[in-house]
């Protein structure tokens, strides 16, 4: 029963953190008046980094939230809000522990092979439905 309660959980706030970044991302972008520069992406990816570095910080000290609102908050909203804020907490994580290597390995990996990924996959697409 814990399990599907703590499923539950993440589902719920993977729900919250999707329309979230919908609303927010397209408010900064609408606001800004861009059309040339991602900042509603920025913005959403920035506020992430800041939420869950402040959640993880309440957690590990104070030991702030249940095990059901950590996975709501940090795994379902903040998950769902922004994979980029879970890049930054791991990649923060490595750097803590004393492990720069794995860390700018980690960081500079998901980066590179993120954008080859994505230039793969359209060219996979473009050779499928030219």
């Amino acid at each position: 029963m814990e399990t599907v309660i703590r499923l539950c959980s993440i589902g719920l706030g993977g729900f919250a953190g999707a329309v979230l970044r919908y609303l927010v991302s397209g408010w900064v972008q609408n606001r800004s008046g861009s059309i040339a520069f991602p900042f509603g992406t920025t913005a959403v990816n920035l506020a992430g980094c800041f939420f869950i570095g402040l959640l993880t910080f309440l957690v590990e000290t104070r030991s702030f939230l249940s095990v059901e609102t950590r996975a709501f908050l940090l795994i379902g909203l903040l998950g769902s809000f922004t994979t980029f804020s879970t890049f930054g907490s791991e990649t923060l994580m490595l750097i803590r522990g004393g492990r720069m290597d794995m860390a700018a390995l980690y960081a500079g990996g998901q980066v590179v092979i993120g954008v080859i990924m994505v230039w793969f996959g359209r060219l996979l697409a473009a050779g499928i439905w030219r």
